[in-house]
């Protein structure tokens, strides 16, 4: 055959394919191992040298040619798909948008909702201090002095010490508890004082009732003549407002924390008949949080006067109230993102009634 022939015939089998598996075909039956041209360039070795160089010359020119042909359609090819395909996938900015399905509120920032207004019910103000802090705002402020065997009941991510500090403050950690707001609100704020510290805290634990990150809300209560009454009163109106629970059944049971003296463990009255947790009912007890008078040295860590003030602090976990208030039986399934858990346990946005008892 007729080189300039084969060459017109392959152009048109090329200029021909429609779409980039077609081009591919044509490419193959060209250029591949067995393809057309291929086949000429074989036939160079039977030929003497003089019309091997010559006819070698015109076969690597019309390959040439086809192959920077092939590349120019596979270019154009790729172009149209890419055109096709966003005109296809294009948005109509004018179309009315989808109907989503209604969100929910997440029962951890309903629980915080909840709790921050039957404090604010009660004259607390709502405190907030960084998740990251350092080794002397987080114990040692807080009556924990270096070895103290209760800084093993935390189990602490550190972090790397801040090359700008020195001691203590050098030492970084996230949080293990709330009460760091509670340190640098008191040394930045004078007494009287009166504020709950909602947020994150950390500790490195993990099974149903443990997660590494969770919610705690501390409240802080620091005054002239405040006493362990006080305390008592404040914490029994808001179990009984959060629980929705009248008179309901309370006990104090002595305990210790480093950061207060005296300290108790609150319990509530409560029924488990059944394999049912009733809150309010029956004649069991449940613990619920820990509480009592801050310590003297507490006070003057922060530049308060413990001969003039007193005060008095507790801490309760956000998660574990929500458990209890809404039956949800495992809390690593607060931090799933299972959209189904969440319509199941989530509020409606207009669910938001009153939860402060009388109002």
């Amino acid at each position: 055959m007729d080189i300039s022939t084969l060459k017109t015939e392959l152009v048109s089998l090329i200029e021909s394919a429609e779409d980039l598996p077609a081009l591919e075909q044509a490419r193959v039956s060209v250029l591949g191992k067995k393809g057309r041209i291929t086949e000429l360039m074989k036939t160079l070795g039977g030929m003497d040298p003089e019309a091997r160089r010559s006819a070698g010359q015109v076969i690597n020119t019309a390959r040439d040619e086809i192959t920077a042909l092939i590349d120019r359609q596979e270019r154009s090819l790729k172009k149209q798909a890419l055109e096709s395909r966003l005109a296809a996938e294009r948005v109509d900015v004018t179309l009315p948008a989808r109907p989503d399905p209604i969100g929910h509120i997440h029962p951890i920032s309903r629980t915080v909702e909840e709790l921050v207004e039957i404090f604010a019910a009660m004259g607390f103000c709502v405190a907030e201090g960084p998740d990251i802090d350092d080794d002397w705002h987080n114990f040692t402020a807080l009556n924990f002095p270096p070895g103290h065997p209760a800084r093993e009941m935390h189990d602490t991510f550190y972090l790397p010490d801040d090359p700008g500090e020195t001691g203590e403050r050098a030492r970084k950690l996230l949080r293990t508890h709330t009460s760091t707001v509670q340190i640098r609100h008191m040394v930045d704020h004078p007494p009287p004082i009166r504020i709950i510290v909602p947020g994150r805290v950390y500790r490195s634990d993990h099974d149903m009732t443990h997660t590494p990150m969770f919610h705690q809300i501390e409240g802080l209560v620091v005054g002239e003549d405040i006493h362990f009454g006080h305390l008592k009163d404040c914490l029994t109106r808001f179990l009984e407002a959060f629980f929705r629970v009248r008179d309901l059944p309370v006990r104090f049971r002595p305990s210790f924390f480093p950061f207060t003296e005296p300290s108790a463990e609150m319990d509530i009255g409560c029924s488990r008949e059944g394999g049912r947790l009733a809150i309010g009912a029956g004649a069991d007890w449940l613990e619920i949080l820990g509480c009592g008078m801050v310590h003297p040295n507490v006070l003057r860590n922060c530049g308060i006067d413990p001969e003039r003030f007193s005060g008095f602090a507790f801490g309760v976990g956000i998660d574990r109230l929500a458990m209890l208030k809404y039956g949800i039986p495992d809390l690593r399934t607060f931090f799933e993102s299972d959209l189904r858990w969440l319509r199941h346990y989530g509020f409606a946005p207009s669910e938001r009634d009153s939860v402060v008892l009388g109002a």
